[in-house]
């Protein structure tokens, strides 16, 4: 997906050049009530996330245009203990949710995870609070399967897989 386009999107690699950007994202207030505090307080810690955390796997969502604003994240986790599927998951900042760009990259991802990537399925988590993720999940097809409790977390979760 790398380079990849949609209506209003460009996806493309993390490095460690969007480590200031990433910083933002992960501080967030929708980042940290939803997904968690990862600790990651310094570009330092930043650079060290990306190294330790996205792969091919995780894209930079980017606005389209001549500002090509970074406006969050989107990736498939490969594996997580306790589960046999990979799971998609994606972060818009808070500043620009409510636009359609979550439902947007989201499309996006499962559409490449489905297709060209071989998936035949996924899984999907949120925070039981995240509403307007679960909306996202839905309205690209996912099914809510039930709560489940991901693997060294205290909190339940929304569990969501496709067809």
């Amino acid at each position: 997906m790398s380079e990849g386009r949609t209506a209003r999107l460009a996806f493309d690699g993390v490095t460690d050049g969007d480590a200031a950007f990433i910083l933002e994202l992960l501080n967030d207030p929708g980042w940290l009530a939803n997904i968690g505090d990862r600790g990651v307080r310094t570009l330092d810690d930043t650079r060290t996330y990306i190294a330790e955390r996205f792969n091919n796997g995780h894209w930079l969502v980017v606005r389209n245009g001549s500002t090509a604003e970074p406006l969050g994240l989107c990736g498939i986790v490969p594996t997580r203990l306790g589960l046999d599927l990979p799971d998609l998951g994606y972060a818009i900042l808070a500043r620009h949710s409510g636009k359609g760009y979550a439902t947007e990259a989201a499309a996006a991802l499962l559409a490449r995870a489905l297709g060209p990537l071989g998936h035949p399925r996924l899984a999907a988590f949120t925070s039981l609070a995240n509403l307007a993720s679960q909306r996202v999940l839905e309205k690209i097809g996912f099914r809510r399967l039930g709560v489940r409790r991901l693997l060294g977390h205290v909190d339940d979760s929304a569990y969501f897989e496709t067809p």
